[in-house]
C-alpha cells in the first residue's frame, strides 16, 4: 500500500515528531525527575511548612534505629507519616494502632516512592475519649498478663521501722504525709525525689520504685519495709504518667510492699491496680502504713490489765480449791496417833529386853568369876616375859638388814645416774631446749621456735635460729687435659 507524498515542514509541525525538538522562545524546557520531585517538595514543605493533622494510627512500627514510622487515617483518607527517635524519646504515651492522635509536624516528599507524608514533631492523643480508649487498652493487656491479679500482692507489715516515698519533695503531698507519720507514729522516712508530672516523670517514677527494690539489706541505705507512691489530685492527662506501662510494672515487680496515693479518692491509675494496696488520697497512705502510737499504747495497757486481771483471778480459784482441799485432809494428831502408839510400844519392849539382857549377863559373869584365879593371871604373864626375852634384837641381824638397805640404795643409784639426761654430755652431747626452758627433741620444733639454749657439760650457749646466707661456693677449677701416654705430671 502507498502513501500518498506531501510536503513535510518540522518547524510548521504542531502534532510532533519522532524527536523531541526545542524551539527559539520556548519557556517550558523538559526537567529532570530528580528536579520536578526537589520543585514538589520545596512547594509542599514551604506552603505546609507547619499543620496539625488529627487522625487515628495504623500501621505503628519501631524500626531498630529508634524511628516511628506510621499513617493517619480517617474515613476517606489516609496519610504516611514519620517520627524521628529524638521526638519518639519525648513521647508520654505508647502509640498503638487505633489510637487517635494529633500529630503536629510538616509535610514533606519522598521521591523515593513519589508519596508526601508528614514529619511528625509532636503527637498528643485527640481528647480525653482517646486517652481513656487508650488506657482501657492498656489496661487490659497488663490484666492479661496477671500483673493486677490479687494473689500477686504482698501484705504490709504492721509497723515499718523505714518507710520509703517516692513523690515530688516540693509539693503539699510530702508535707502532709510527714505530719500523718509523725502524729500517728514517728518513723523514719527516705523520699526519692522525682516529677510527677510532664515530660519525663514516668521514667524518674519507676527507676525510684527499682531503686528502692534494689537496696540490699544492711547497706549504708537502710532498705526500707514499705514504700509509698503519691501524687496530689489532677487531671487524667496530669496523672498520665502513673498510667505508663514502665511504671506499672516496675510497681508490680517491686519486692518491698508498695501503697499507691495516687491523686484523690475519684482519681484511679493503673498503678493503683498493680500496687498492693490503693489509698485514695496520700494523707491515707500515711494511716495506713502505720498504726497510731497512742492506740497501740492503750492496747497494750489494756492487755496488761487484762492479763493482771487473768492472773488474778487464776490465784483467786487456786486459792479456793486449796482451802477446798486442806479442809478433806485429817488433821495431823489424827495421822500421827498410830505411830505414837507404836513408839511407845516399841520403848516399852526394849526397856524389857535391856534388862532381860542384863539378867543374862550377870548370870555369865557370875559362872565365869570362880575361874579367874591369880596363880593363873601370874603364870601367863611369867611365859609370856620368857617370850619376849626370846625375842631380843641381835647385832648380826640389824647389820644384815643394814647391808641388804645399803645395796639397794646403790642400786638406785646407778640407776640414777644411768638415767641423768646429763650425763651424756660428758660425752660430747648437747642438750638442746627453748627460751621457756622446753626440751626441743626435733628439728621441726626448732625451727618454729626463735631462739635456743644448747647445754654443754661445761656450760650453756644461746643461739638464735634466723637463717644465714650460705657464702657462695667456689668455682670449679678447670680440669687439666689428660697427660701423653707414658709421661707422668709433675703438678
Amino acid at each position: 500500500m502507498a502513501f500518498p507524498s506531501a510536503p513535510y515542514d518540522d518547524e510548521n509541525n504542531d502534532t510532533g515528531g519522532l524527536l523531541a525538538r526545542e524551539s527559539a522562545g520556548d519557556n517550558a524546557p523538559a526537567l529532570s525527575i530528580s528536579e520536578i520531585s526537589a520543585l514538589l517538595k520545596r512547594t509542599v514543605e514551604d506552603r505546609f511548612g507547619f499543620v496539625r493533622v488529627r487522625g487515628e494510627l495504623s500501621g505503628v512500627k519501631r524500626a531498630a534505629s529508634g524511628h516511628l514510622y506510621l499513617s493517619l487515617k480517617d474515613e476517606g483518607a489516609k496519610l504516611d507519616g514519620v517520627m524521628w527517635r529524638g521526638g519518639v524519646q519525648k513521647l508520654s504515651f505508647r502509640p498503638e494502632d487505633g489510637t487517635e492522635v494529633i500529630a503536629t509536624g510538616k509535610l514533606t516528599t519522598y521521591p523515593g516512592r513519589s508519596n508526601y507524608q508528614i514529619v511528625i514533631d509532636r503527637m498528643e492523643i485527640a481528647g480525653e475519649g482517646a486517652l481513656l480508649a487508650l488506657l482501657a487498652k492498656l489496661k487490659a493487656r497488663l490484666e492479661g498478663e496477671g500483673l493486677f491479679d490479687p494473689a500477686r500482692k504482698k501484705p504490709l507489715p504492721f509497723l515499718p521501722r523505714v518507710i520509703g516515698v517516692v513523690t515530688s519533695p516540693t509539693g503539699a503531698v510530702i508535707r502532709d504525709i510527714l505530719h500523718r507519720l509523725s502524729d500517728r507514729f514517728p518513723s523514719r522516712v527516705i523520699v526519692w525525689p522525682v516529677l510527677v508530672q510532664g515530660q519525663g516523670a514516668g521514667a524518674q517514677v519507676a527507676n525510684a520504685v527499682r531503686g528502692f527494690s534494689a537496696l540490699p539489706e544492711g547497706g549504708p541505705i537502710p532498705r526500707p519495709d514499705l514504700v509509698i507512691v503519691a501524687r496530689g489530685g489532677g487531671s487524667i492527662e496530669d496523672l498520665w504518667c502513673f498510667n505508663e506501662e514502665d511504671v506499672v510494672r516496675a510497681v508490680a515487680e517491686c519486692t518491698i510492699p508498695i501503697i499507691s496515693a495516687v491523686g484523690h479518692e475519684t482519681d484511679t491509675t493503673l498503678c493503683d491496680f498493680a500496687a498492693d494496696l490503693r489509698a485514695p488520697t496520700p494523707t491515707a497512705a500515711a494511716e495506713l502504713a502505720v498504726p497510731v502510737q497512742a492506740e497501740l499504747a492503750a492496747f497494750v495497757a489494756d492487755l496488761n490489765a487484762r492479763q493482771r486481771r487473768a492472773l488474778g483471778r487464776q490465784l483467786s480459784q487456786a486459792r479456793e480449791r486449796l482451802e477446798a482441799r486442806s479442809q478433806r485432809l485429817p488433821q495431823p494428831q489424827a495421822l500421827l496417833q498410830g505411830q505414837a502408839q507404836r513408839v511407845d510400844d516399841l520403848g516399852e519392849r526394849l526397856r524389857r529386853a535391856l534388862l532381860h539382857r542384863t539378867e543374862i549377863a550377870g548370870s555369865l559373869l557370875a559362872r565365869h568369876a570362880g575361874a579367874l584365879r591369880p596363880a593363873l593371871l601370874t603364870a601367863r604373864v611369867g611365859r609370856e616375859r620368857e617370850r619376849l626375852a626370846a625375842q631380843r634384837l641381835r647385832p648380826e641381824t640389824l647389820l644384815q638388814r643394814i647391808e641388804n638397805a645399803r645395796g639397794k640404795v646403790d642400786a638406785l643409784d646407778r640407776l640414777r645416774l644411768s638415767l641423768n639426761p646429763e650425763a651424756p654430755l660428758q660425752r660430747g652431747y648437747v642438750l638442746v631446749t627453748d627460751r621457756d626452758g622446753h626440751l626441743v627433741k626435733d628439728r621441726a620444733t626448732a625451727e618454729d621456735r626463735v631462739a635456743l639454749t644448747l647445754k654443754f657439760a661445761d656450760g650453756t650457749l644461746d643461739v638464735s635460729t634466723a637463717v644465714v646466707p650460705a657464702p657462695p661456693r667456689p668455682a670449679p677449677k678447670p680440669r687439666q687435659p689428660a697427660s701423653p701416654a707414658g709421661q707422668q705430671e709433675l703438678f
